[in-house]
């Protein structure tokens, strides 16, 4: 279906600070043209949200066109990238697609740039840089900071914008973002949208009085300034003008507390009863619209302004009976379930050798560690893939707190291998911002446990991605999991369950130096995120043959370890090594056999050839670390239970770890995890 012709005044959705100063008179017309479109179709979405035309809900941003309609227009949208909030239609309209692309989205129609998948506002255009949000106000810098970074690094002169409210500014993510990208010296435009209000709290119970929030800057060594957007719109673009253009030249960070106005109260259901008396009032004495066009009468005359008007008005509706026209959209379980990973790409043309350069690992035979295994792989990607970087505390000239990454550093130096600060959340999103624009980072968590703290930008975030955009996040999350160390509660969880409860996220976990050398070369090259789950306990319990193996990618599907007809017996990670020996005791002392089977992928699974066997043995054991309440075997019993119960000759067998927190004395420890004896004792008991 075609759209309607835009208006010549709309034609343009760029405003080049030089032609705000050569041609003041033109460029105030097209910055309001376009804040009258994004004020009208604004109220009319609130009026289509109220005839049930709309679902959910709508935000507004009535009152703060007079901020980001000319910054969007200032920007450079062919490289500049950028995350508005859920107060930034005008930015929306002004940086990509059609008003019909931007009302199908509002509708959840069959046009609806994503599919109907996000909510209205949430969208985004990750093509052309427009980052969509998500609900976690705040997390949404860090991606912005990650992708200009790799503007940057293309050699492309972007700049990042970022939007978040008073509110927000009081979210760790936000305060991680500012000192990641003043550390990393990065081109952004943080900008405060200060509306007065989060939701229904005032600054007032939000702040210490008086606080100035646009001065928090000096702590992060950057620059910083106020701007009341609302008293004119032609000196805020020209004040704009100036700070997109300082950063573009400078390099750094600069923070912008802009005075603003929520007219409409925080989204359709708000009833504003919190509001003072007469605040409200005060609120559209200050509207910038009417004000910047009374300034525009006094130039151009009531006439041309009136005539602007009508043309816009006329276009926005006749937008509106398009959109509204486009069929609802076809509720498909199986293309929804298709979109949650971005498709399988080819394999990438590695050299088939192990590597160039092994002299770092004084290496002398092909036995080598997990944690040199890894160390090889990391150095083979890094050798051959100039898209690749490494990020992580303490990964460089330390090596990591595993000494996995020793010798990077020196090799390959500190803009492809480079320490980050204790900010997991905003190197997380950080890594994000590089995925989503053809980098592929590499992050290692100093221990497992620590992935909570970038929960939401994993889970939420990098996972949901394709599904909601239709963009790929191509990155991988190193993470040293598991116990047995004594290293106590915060220092040994088992996160799979946690992790994949969340759709989106690959996983595997190796329980072999060749695995891990595979598993980083597929996970690697995987377009979706992949979390590689690293035992610590094997980085160095022995050596193991490692070779180029062209069939790496078979990492993703199970690995039979011992063959046997009594049970089939499923387990991953440092738990393969206990099965191997459990197995071979009861085949020697009880002439029992199992199947046993290393899982290796946790995500997507692929069990075709584990459920053949189940259909054979009629008996079936899952075996795994983490607890077993909610614990991950417990999704291995249900899929396998569910589609082969009748082939069933016994009730299925979970072995786990105990359903506490993992306590730090050696003695409690054992006590708490699966041990070779425990394991024969629960097989024999099982049996009996």
């Amino acid at each position: 279906m075609s759209f309607p012709t835009l208006p010549a005044l709309l034609a343009s959705r760029d405003l080049p600070p030089a032609e705000l100063a050569r041609d003041p008179a033109a460029a105030l017309l097209r910055i309001y043209a376009w804040m009258h479109v994004a004020r009208t179709g604004d109220n009319r979405i609130l009026d289509l949200f109220r005839q049930g035309l709309i679902k959910g809900t709508v935000t507004g941003g009535q009152g703060n066109e007079g901020l980001v309609v000319p910054l969007a227009l200032l920007a450079d949208k062919a490289t500049d990238v950028i995350s508005f909030s859920h107060r930034g239609f005008g930015g929306h309209l002004v940086w990509s697609g059609h008003f019909c692309d931007h009302l199908n989205q509002y509708f959840a129609n069959a046009g609806s740039p994503t599919k109907a998948r996000e909510g209205n506002i949430h969208h985004g255009d990750p093509a052309n840089r427009s980052l969509p949000m998500i609900s976690h106000l705040g997390a949404m810098l860090s991606n912005v900071v990650g992708m200009t970074d790799s503007q940057r690094r293309l050699g492309r002169p972007a700049v990042g914008f970022t939007f978040f409210g008073d509110g927000s500014s009081s979210t760790g993510a936000i305060h991680e973002t500012l000192n990641l990208a003043s550390l990393l010296s990065l081109p952004i435009l943080f900008v405060i949208e200060n509306n007065r209000y989060a939701y229904s709290t005032p600054t007032s119970e939000q702040f210490a009085p008086d606080t100035e929030l646009w001065r928090r800057a000096a702590g992060y060594g950057i620059d910083g300034f106020a701007l009341d957007t609302t008293i004119d719109v032609a000196a805020t673009a020209q004040t704009l003008a100036a700070a997109i253009e300082k950063v573009r030249q400078t390099s750094r960070p600069l923070l912008i507390e802009a005075h603003t106005l929520r007219l409409r109260g925080h989204a359709a259901y708000d009833t504003c009863d919190y509001l003072l008396p007469g605040e409200a009032d005060s609120f559209f004495a200050r509207d910038p619209l009417p004000k910047f066009r009374a300034q525009l009468v006094a130039t151009h005359g009531v006439a041309r302004l009136e005539a602007i008007d009508a043309e816009l008005n006329a276009w926005i509706e006749t937008c509106i009976t398009v959109s509204l026209a486009i069929p609802r959209p076809a509720a498909d379980a199986a293309a929804m379930l298709a979109a949650v990973f971005a498709p399988e790409n080819a394999p990438l043309p590695w050299v088939p050798s192990l590597g160039s350069d092994r002299s770092q690992l004084s290496i002398l035979t092909s036995q080598l560690t997990s944690a040199q295994a890894l160390n090889l792989a990391l150095r083979k990607i890094l050798t051959e893939r100039p898209e690749s970087l490494i990020l992580g505390q303490d990964i460089g000239t330390y090596g990591g707190a595993f000494k996995v990454t020793e010798g990077l550093l020196a090799a390959f130096g500190r803009p492809r291998v480079f320490n980050t600060p204790l900010a997991e959340s905003a190197c997380t999103g950080y890594a994000i911002g590089l995925a989503l624009n053809g980098h592929r980072p590499i992050e290692e968590f100093q221990f497992s446990d620590f992935v909570t703290e970038a929960a939401t930008q994993i889970t939420l975030n990098a996972a949901t991605y394709h599904f909601r955009s239709g963009a790929a996040v191509p990155l991988v999350f190193r993470l040293p999991t598991g116990g047995g160390l004594t290293f106590g509660s915060f220092h040994s969880q088992e996160l799979d369950s946690f992790l994949l409860a969340m759709p989106g996220l690959k996983a595997l976990y190796p329980s072999t130096p060749q695995d891990a050398f595979n598993a980083l070369l597929a996970a690697y090259e995987d377009n979706n995120p992949v979390i590689l789950f690293e035992h610590k306990a094997l980085y160095r319990r022995g050596k193991g043959p490692v070779a180029w193996d062209a069939n790496y990618r078979d990492i993703w599907s199970p690995k039979k370890l011992r063959a046997g007809d009594y049970a089939t017996l499923i387990t991953y990670g440092d738990m393969v090594h206990l099965a191997e020996d459990a197995a071979d005791y009861l085949a020697a002392e009880y002439e029992i056999t199992l199947d046993t089977f290393d899982l290796r992928a946790l995500a997507p699974l692929r069990l075709e050839a584990i459920e053949a066997s189940l259909q054979r043995t009629g008996r079936l054991i899952v075996l795994h670390e983490g607890r077993r309440t909610h614990g991950f075997g417990a999704e291995l019993v249900a899929r396998l239970t569910e589609k082969h119960f009748s082939s069933l000759k016994a009730a299925p067998l979970r072995i786990a770890s105990l359903d506490l927190p993992v306590p730090f004395a050696p003695e409690l420890e054992q006590a708490f995890r699966p041990t070779k004896d425990k394991i024969i004792e629960r097989i024999t008991e099982w049996m009996g």
